[in-house]
């Protein structure tokens, strides 16, 4: 059974910064691809950036050069730093473990398990 679980949302600024945390079980025997998602009220979930074999990452234009996906295999826990944030990223914050198929955030569909989320306000 794949426990994800997400932590780490909050209320900022615009600009300001903050870490979330994904504490992933799947990580203790496999290096699964991992992705990072939101959703807006009223708006489509939308993929951020997706990581695989800790290595070969990969962002949404929207995020890219302010968020970085990183993974500690060591804690089983996957990150999302997000640096300078905009009213536009407040959304509820979504990670997700894909055990096959293409690693990407643009299809969020084959993705295998999911968080619960964890919400992100970003204030002007």
């Amino acid at each position: 059974q794949v426990q994800l679980v997400e932590s780490g949302g909050g209320s900022v600024q615009a600009g300001g910064s903050l870490r979330l945390s994904c504490a992933a079980s799947v990580f203790a025997t496999s290096r699964p691809c991992m992705g990072w998602f939101r959703q807006a009220p009223g708006k489509e979930r939308e993929g951020v950036a997706s990581l695989y074999t800790s290595e070969i990452t990969t962002y949404a234009d929207s995020v890219k050069g302010r968020f970085t996906i990183s993974r500690d295999n060591a804690k089983n826990v996957l990150y999302l730093q997000m640096n300078n944030l905009k009213p536009e990223d407040s959304a509820m914050y979504y990670c997700a473990a894909l055990l096959r198929g293409v690693c990407s955030w643009r299809t969020p569909g084959p993705f295998d398990y999911w968080g619960q989320g964890t919400q992100v306000t970003v204030s002007s």
